[in-house]
């Protein structure tokens, strides 16, 4: 497993790579980076596939642009042709977790002419909202839905930059299976709910004994050197440009991901608990025809990739060999 880098759309993007063969393009979430994936890509580079993981803009040793309106789906999606194009490849199955996720939906929607599947983990494909994304979020006199305490540049970034090792040792607990049941009223926590913003979100989130059973301390120490070279800025203006990527999907409503897809989440996943989510996910079939599997991985919390990485690699190996065109790359 190496680390490269490449310049494409004027930003600098950091990888990790191994293997030949067929492409997988290894999409990580918030807060995370490519270092996320690093129990898939031996892996697959192992059944004969070429792995790639990218830092996304904005995250670990990539580019983080300073404009918030830099961090567009278009952007990105831009980013990751831009990548393909460098690498010579073709078509490439394109696999997300979290916010990486959301970007694997998009680019099989976008550009299905450069990808030959879809496997995303944690965040199903949903329609196009009836208005901006930032009206529809819960809110009350006191607290805001995290997306918006999100919003206001500087907030977040004050309140998790302040000491990163607590702020990721807390998210990476509270959101993982490890967290608890995640019933009704059980009171498991999760970082991903209502915020009282002069509080902050990490208030309300226990700090564990330990790292979780599924993350060394050295995989631990180098997402926390990472974020505390670029800070959160850049993972937080995603959540910036939500209703500016409803703007620019105007046209690509009603339109489905056709090609292959498959969609797995935790059964201990905090996005099992937004109201309507069971409702998407059962949906799902009908905004991409061509979804062959919708697995809950039991236990799972919303790192699945590295909490049950046994179970993300069969998933996504039992995947490669159904997809049409497979000796292309």
């Amino acid at each position: 497993m190496q680390r490269k880098s490449v310049d494409v759309n004027g930003v600098t993007l950091s990888y990790l790579e191994a293997g030949q063969g067929p492409a997988i393009l290894l999409c990580h979430g918030f807060p995370e980076t490519s270092q996320s994936w690093h129990k898939q890509i031996p892996v697959l580079a192992a059944a004969g596939y070429r792995a790639i993981a990218p830092d996304l803009r904005g995250y670990g040793e990539s580019s983080c642009p300073e404009a918030v309106d830099a961090y567009t789906v278009f952007h990105v999606v831009g980013d990751l042709i831009g990548l393909m194009d460098a690498l010579s490849i073709e078509r490439t199955v394109i696999v997300g977790n979290d916010w990486g996720a959301s970007i694997a939906w998009q680019m099989a929607l976008m550009r299905p002419d450069r990808v030959r599947g879809v496997a995303a983990f944690g965040v199903p494909l949903m329609a196009r909202a009836p208005m901006p994304p930032t009206k529809l979020f819960p809110r009350t006199k006191e607290a805001l839905f995290y997306t918006l305490y999100f919003q206001e540049p500087e907030l977040a970034e004050r309140e998790l930059e302040r000491d990163v090792s607590t702020t990721l040792r807390r998210i990476y607990h509270a959101a993982s299976g490890e967290a608890g049941p995640r019933q009704p009223g059980d009171g498991t926590p999760t970082p991903f709910g209502m915020v009282v913003p002069e509080h902050g979100m990490l208030r309300d989130l226990p700090e564990p004994v330990g790292l979780p059973a599924w993350l060394s301390s050295a995989d631990f120490n180098s997402c926390a050197a990472a974020f505390a070279r670029t800070g959160f800025r850049g993972g937080l203006n995603y959540y910036r440009n939500l209703d500016r990527n409803w703007e620019l999907q105007a046209s690509l409503e009603g339109m489905h991901v056709e090609v292959p897809a498959l969609f797995a989440i935790g059964s201990r996943d905090v996005g099992l608990s937004i109201p309507g989510m069971e409702h998407i996910i059962a949906g799902m079939s009908k905004l991409a025809p061509r979804l062959s599997r919708c697995v809950t991985i039991d236990g799972g919390g919303h790192w699945i990739q590295q909490e049950r990485a046994d179970s993300v690699n069969s998933l996504i190996l039992s995947f490669m060999p159904t997809l049409d065109d497979s000796t292309r790359i």
